[in-house]
């Protein structure tokens, strides 16, 4: 529909239906006249909000006028321009409708302004997120590749001379560097289906217990050995979310906390809520991270440490899609270290949140 068509239907609308409101009006409460012409500023200040521009107010108001002199003022249903203070009315009605349009357009033109800063600001953050994941991607990828390719050459230069535990040692090598770089691929495909929906997720109502046991589950396929103690509720949660995402942030939290942690000690995976949110934690009992990190952990920078397990596999693509996924779904993620480790917590709001 074109603009002039939707102004022309607001305008005559709001027209017909304030003549019929003061027909109404001028029925029931015959001697309260004078309030007709408040119902038809009324309909003019309705129809300056939903119109674009200035002339379907200044039109509206013309026939306002003509109207309160036409149908309700005596003579009935003749015009009579001499009447005491008729150019006080059109005046009046007038300048209302000029007055409102002028703020109406202001109004409007602001929240164009803030629309498209908005736009700008959700664009470059986009950018500044792809940045980041390059940066991440080229370090979190190099490395395992660069690891199964000396494994492999070494494996088929000496597979003769090699013994059968330095085999098995090195088939091991390459099996957990192709598991950590099918993790990286997944983490790439759950941002993809984020921006294949400009930025925002589908969600479905999902119950927290079944989507931490299907995320342990998932976890376990690829780290038989790791240990995890659960915690959940014992109320039935179920809130809005993408499950297929949420379940890759948890087993990204709970794989970096296995590996980075240097801890033998199981990891407690735990949930809790309050009256708005659903925080879920994700608790190792290790080394800890770094104070210096723990303001921009989430950036997508590859984190190489001292550590060994650090200079292998950086924690820096996952944590960045992680707050990615939980942005989408208008929730937050943090981290701390406590007495005797690191916790990573995030929240879900029980409902509504970006759609």
């Amino acid at each position: 529909m074109s603009t002039s068509i939707k102004n022309c239907i607001v305008t005559f609308s709001g027209l017909a239906v304030a003549t019929l409101v003061a027909f109404l009006f001028s029925h029931f409460v015959p001697e309260n006249a004078g309030n007709l012409s408040l119902i038809y500023i009324f309909a003019l200040i309705t129809i300056v909000r939903f119109t674009d521009g200035y002339l379907p107010g200044m039109v509206a108001s013309v026939i306002a006028v003509i109207c309160v002199n036409y149908l309700f003022t005596y003579p009935y249903f003749e015009l009579n321009f001499t009447l005491s203070g008729y150019p006080v009315t059109f005046l009046c009605m007038f300048g209302v409708t000029l007055l409102t349009s002028t703020m109406t357009a202001n109004m409007k033109e602001q929240a164009r302004t803030i629309a498209e800063k908005d736009k700008l600001l959700s664009e470059t953050e986009k950018e500044k997120m792809r940045a980041n994941l390059l940066r991440a991607v080229s370090h979190d990828l190099r490395t395992p590749l660069t690891g199964i390719i000396g494994a492999s050459s070494s494996y088929l230069e000496n597979s003769a001379l090699l013994p059968e535990e330095e085999k098995i040692a090195i088939i091991t090598h390459i099996h957990e560097d192709a598991n950590w770089l099918l993790n990286m691929v997944e983490n790439l495909l759950a941002v993809t289906r984020i921006h294949d929906r400009s930025s925002s997720v589908r969600k479905t109502d999902e119950s927290v217990e079944e989507i931490v046991s299907a995320a342990i589950m998932r976890l376990k396929k690829r780290l038989p050995e790791a240990a995890v103690n659960v915690a959940v509720p014992d109320e039935l949660l179920i809130i809005p979310m993408d499950a297929i995402l949420i379940e890759q942030v948890l087993i990204n939290l709970l794989e970096n906390a296995i590996v980075h942690s240097q801890s033998r000690e199981p990891i407690l995976c735990y949930v809790d809520a309050d009256s708005t949110d659903v925080t879920f934690h994700v608790k190792d009992y290790g080394i800890g991270i770094d104070p210096d990190r723990l303001e921009n952990i989430f950036d997508g920078n590859s984190y190489i440490g001292n550590k060994e397990s650090d200079s292998n596999k950086g924690m820096g693509i996952g944590l960045s899609i992680c707050k990615t996924i939980l942005t989408a779904h208008g929730g937050t993620i943090n981290a701390k270290n406590h007495a005797r480790g690191a916790e990573f917590y995030f929240t879900l709001p029980k409902e509504g949140g970006t759609q």
